[in-house]
């Protein structure tokens, strides 16, 4: 497929028709990286600047979360297909850090306001990756802390986060039959199984730290490490890590604990106790619930405007 840089080319355009060499594309500076757009020849009724800056928003929410982009260089690949939406997109670190994301042709502004995939493949940037049968902690992740990273910078509300989650963790329980996260590979549990192992240890290095401390702190120390998609790494080093700088223990006590056995979690009493209540598709807080300054911490409060989220089964991503 022929690509084109996306920032920089209707300069280079102008350039062309003038008869002068185009410059080198200007790739986005964000959270200390370099990240370079490529986008598929191909009409899309956008303009290019609405998908220039689809980019930079997920770029600057998992900045965010991470306290820098977790790469000093990226490449991102937009491919056109026909329709509307986002179908999809993959993440690698073989021949540098990228992502490639399928893109309608006919898609809208809401289609990309109400988009999680981006940022969704641009979390997995952010951890070392690990042998296939822990295919489920890198999944997880990204399910976990897209949208906490899109509130932290505006873009979803903390009732946006919490009521998706109190809508869609179930998916992560075992079924007859499972074999804990290492071995039971189904969709449910690499991508929910993932998400809820990542929201128990956030609250469980929250509680043992008073709240000092949580999962952003150990997945910080992973990336500061050297852990990002591009090295492989055993799952033990990364939790070790991230352990170290947390609370020096949940990361690998609640992967023993999952790891080979089906571990049954009750949610309505965890919504309770972090105080979110769902009735009707409305979601609404309690304070004074036990676990409320914990949930508060995982998802302060913004004031900034929040998009609309498409279910994440209207998509697929890597």
């Amino acid at each position: 497929m022929l690509f084109r840089s996306l920032a920089g080319a209707a300069a280079g355009a102008a350039l062309a028709r003038s008869g002068r060499a185009a410059p080198a594309p200007s790739p986005l500076e964000i959270g200390g990286a370099a990240i370079q757009i490529d986008l598929e020849s191909a009409q899309f009724d956008l303009p290019e600047a609405a998908l220039l800056d689809w980019v930079k928003q997920a770029a600057r929410a998992v900045t965010s979360y991470y306290g820098r982009f977790p790469v000093p260089h990226a490449r991102v690949k937009i491919l056109a297909h026909h329709g509307r939406g986002v179908h999809g997109g993959e993440s690698f670190g073989d021949g540098g850090v990228w992502c490639r994301l399928s893109v309608g042709s006919h898609a809208t502004q809401g289609d990309l306001d109400r988009d999680w995939t981006m940022t969704h493949e641009m979390v997995h940037f952010a951890f070392p990756s690990v042998p296939d049968r822990h295919h489920w902690i890198e999944e997880g992740l990204a399910t976990y802390v897209e949208p906490i990273a899109r509130a932290s910078a505006g873009n979803l509300t903390p009732r946006q986060v919490w009521g998706d989650m109190a809508r869609d963790m179930w998916q992560g329980l075992p079924e007859q039959g499972d074999q804990g996260l290492d071995h039971t590979h189904t969709w449910g549990r690499t991508y929910w199984g993932g998400a809820l192992y990542c929201l128990l240890a956030d609250i469980e290095i929250r509680k043992n730290t008073a709240n000092a401390k949580g999962l952003p702190d150990a997945l910080r120390a992973i990336n500061r490490a050297g852990g990002s998609i591009e090295v492989d790494w055993p799952l033990e080093r990364a939790l070790q890590v991230g352990d170290h700088a947390a609370d020096g223990k949940t990361l690998s006590k609640l992967y023993l604990d999952m790891r080979a056995k089906p571990v049954m979690v009750d949610l309505p009493d965890l919504w309770k106790r972090l105080g979110v209540v769902r009735r009707d598709g409305e979601v609404t807080f309690d304070d004074s619930a036990p676990l409320a300054k914990i949930r508060h911490a995982i998802t302060p409060e913004q004031h900034a405007p929040s998009a609309t989220r498409l279910p994440r089964d209207t998509a697929t991503a890597g």
